[in-house]
């Protein structure tokens, strides 16, 4: 039965936005020095007849979501291509629904078309993951245009008076879901500050003995130490190479020794899917735990090793998660994947907004129905796409804050939404602050904000 808050796509425009790393971000096996961001303003018509207006933005960060030895350039502009066709067919839309039955009608169904035709006598072929990346902005304005509609936060919106359909209709028919919703798995209610993770990346110099002259002078730290004393840092995320078990361990040993001594609470580990033997984290762990116990005792939990399809890489993990919790990541593309992952051995989830908001909401109500522990990842997330981002972490309920670290690696690239929320583009006392996020949608009072855009890439109807 149709629902008289449903909502219908009926316009795109769609702005690319480069930006420069002030530093160089290593990803697995590949370096980031410049991203581009996909920002989409989408056009919905409610039932009433209103035009609203929603938006949503993503990185289309290249090293993560499509690894391939093929040239930068190719991959980058091949997904820029994907986002144009994309933002064509949200335009031309016809049906009407609440966003999550929008948006997973999509992801279903015409995505995993659009994505076989677009590859189609292609010889680089977008992976699914990147799809998921193209198509996320577009999710998220969806949710954004509903909670507009709405006149209230998007977060408010997921339940029964606003969305068509219970939990199990996406989730197999599952009954352990009839005639539930996802806010009965948000668990956040009223945060407005969450820890914040700071990515140790692996290029990062961690004393003046790793410096080589090319670090910019720009106000901002370089080393360990100055970022943990300048924005009160508790949490490290450590990225490792997962390719050299020598390098990997005086690296965790390096960074715990500074937290240790600067007070740091929690380390993490991610590995980037560049593990191929579940030995080789277990030999990590076990010697860390043997000879430096108190670095061990701070690592909260490890991040994805081994590679992230899951059914081409089914690894048992049980013997790994074991010892300390193991989350997917790049293995999570939805809540299937985390069923998959979790007959596997893992034991928690790294949500991303950029896999789209309604598969965050689907895989977050699984894993929490099913005893799973939840994180929520930055894809170095600047401008508005750090806003949706934090409030995934602080709706869903985190196992400790959200990871954050666009203003480590283009600090200027969000300078007009920071005039506006200061807190979430600068990390003071270990934390963000959202109390600034306040209105409908998600909340990003994006009237306020002097941003300049250059000339859409899409623009329909003209």
């Amino acid at each position: 039965m149709p629902g008289k808050t449903d909502i219908r796509s009926e316009a795109a425009t769609l702005w690319f936005l480069p930006v420069e790393t002030r530093v160089p971000l290593k990803f697995g096996t590949e370096i980031t020095t410049r991203v581009t961001v996909a920002r989409v303003r989408l056009g919905v018509r409610t039932r009433q007849g209103a035009l609203v207006e929603g938006w949503g933005e993503t990185p289309l960060n290249v090293q993560w979501v499509w690894p391939a030895p093929e040239d930068y350039e190719k991959r980058h502009s091949t997904l820029r291509q994907f986002c144009v066709l994309l933002a064509e067919a949200w335009a031309e839309a016809e049906e009407w629904g609440d966003p999550l039955e929008l948006g997973m009608a999509f992801q279903n169904e015409r995505l995993p078309r659009i994505l076989e035709e677009f590859n189609r006598n292609r010889g680089l072929k977008v992976p699914w993951l990147a799809a998921l990346v193209c198509a996320s902005p577009l999710d998220i304005a969806l949710h954004d245009a509903f909670g507009r509609a709405a006149g209230m936060p998007v977060w408010r919106t997921y339940h029964d008076r606003f969305l068509n359909r219970p939990l199990d209709h996406y989730l197999e028919g599952d009954a352990r879901f009839a005639n539930r919703y996802p806010r009965d798995y948000l668990r956040g209610g009223g945060t407005r500050h969450l820890p914040a993770w700071h990515l140790v990346g692996g290029l990062d110099p961690l004393e003046a003995s790793d410096l080589d002259g090319s670090e910019p002078e720009d106000g901002h730290p370089v080393l360990l130490r100055d970022w943990i004393a300048r924005d009160g840092l508790g949490c490290l995320k450590i990225k490792l190479r997962g390719d050299d078990a020598a390098w990997d361990r005086e690296r965790l040993v390096r960074v715990g020794d500074i937290a240790l001594e600067c007070g740091v609470d929690w380390l993490s580990a991610d590995f980037n899917c560049t593990v191929r033997d579940p030995e080789y984290v277990r030999d990590i762990l076990e010697r860390l735990l043997r000879d430096h116990p108190r670095i061990y005792g701070m690592l909260l939990y490890v991040e994805q090793p081994f590679p992230h399809d899951l059914e081409a890489h089914p690894v048992e993990v049980g013997g790994i998660s074991s010892l300390k919790p193991l989350f997917l990541d790049e293995s999570a593309h939805d809540w299937r994947h985390v069923r998959r992952g979790r007959d596997l051995g893992w034991n928690g989830v790294a949500l991303k907004t950029c896999k789209t908001q309604s598969g965050a909401l689907l895989a977050a109500c699984w894993a929490r129905e099913h005893g799973m522990s939840l994180m929520v990842q930055d894809l170095t997330n600047p401008m508005l796409a750090q806003i949706p981002h934090v409030l995934l972490a602080a709706e869903v309920g985190t196992l400790m804050g959200v990871e954050t670290n666009a203003m480590q690696f283009y600090p200027e690239a969000s300078r007009p939404e920071a005039a506006i929320h200061p807190g979430l583009y600068h990390r003071r006392d270990g934390r963000v602050d959202l109390s600034t996020i306040r209105g409908s949608g998600f909340g990003y009072r994006l009237e306020e904000m002097e941003r300049i855009l250059p000339d859409p890439a899409f623009r329909a109807p003209s």
